[in-house]
């Protein structure tokens, strides 16, 4: 007796690319990211699995996910294709996050906590979207080869959470592993909005990755976005000098209908 077949089978998740799978030609949002610097601890997804939207798991690389505390300054966001904001849509930001999948084989990354030195942008992003963005005061600055980023959250809270991250920028890589992909080149963003699950597709160029060493890590950030403390030392760190960015109109399906 031949076994009954699935109707629906899982989907396999697309490739790691390290370029953007699609252009965006009207993009519902513009913004550049400069100064990045990505910090990456290995997890259990079993661990981080209750911190992702509805329909998605974690995603993973020989059985295993990440952690990413990425600190950068955003640049210049724009609406449509209206120019970018100098000052109200420029400032730095710092993010907990984590990589997903979804039964459409999307890969993406899910932001635990965002935080940001503007309040009208945290505001917009928090009661507009209901994003995961949080007021804080922040730095980043440059001596030599050295970047040094700091954070002290103000809004909501809990109140005092921070981070102060210093890297020295090493030599360009030339060909990134397929790790390295794996935590930068994510094409997509998984969360929800009035409940119902989203998929915001993007793309950029190509990241202009370095090495980097850390001198200092000091934070509490991954601990208040309800995630494990992570143990040790990075298992990546990385710098790039940034990249411009373009954000579709939310995909269908798992996505918010658009006209």
């Amino acid at each position: 007796m031949t076994p009954p077949t699935d109707p629906h089978p899982p989907v396999l998740p697309e490739d790691i690319m390290p370029d953007a799978p699609q252009t965006i030609g009207r993009p519902l949002l513009t913004q550049s990211w400069l100064d990045l610097t990505f910090l990456h601890w290995a997890a259990d997804p079993a661990d981080v699995a209750h911190a992702l939207p509805p329909g998605t798991v974690p995603d993973t690389l020989d059985g295993v996910t990440y952690v990413g505390l990425v600190a950068f300054r955003m640049h210049r966001v724009g609406w449509l294709r209206l120019p970018g904001v100098p000052y109200l849509g420029s400032f730095p930001e710092t993010n907990v996050r984590l990589y997903s999948v979804d039964a459409h084989g999307r890969r993406g990354v899910v932001f635990c906590s965002l935080d940001a030195s503007r309040l009208l942008p945290v505001a917009v992003g928090r009661l507009g979207f209901g994003m995961p963005y949080l007021w804080s005061r922040m730095a980043v600055r440059h001596d030599g080869d050295m970047v040094t980023y700091t954070s002290s959250r103000r809004w909501p809270g809990p109140r005092g959470a921070r981070s102060g991250i210093t890297v020295r920028v090493g030599e360009p890589i030339e060909e990134p592993t397929e790790l390295e992909h794996f935590l930068t080149a994510r094409w997509g963003m998984h969360g929800a909005f009035f409940g119902r699950p989203m998929y915001l597709p993007n793309a950029h160029p190509r990241w202009p990755l370095c090495r980097a060493e850390l001198l200092k890590c000091d934070q509490d950030l991954v601990a208040a976005a309800g995630l494990p403390e992570p143990v040790g030392e990075p298992v990546s760190v990385l710098y790039s000098s940034g990249v411009p960015a373009r954000f579709g109109r939310p995909a269908r399906p798992a996505g918010i209908p658009t006209p």
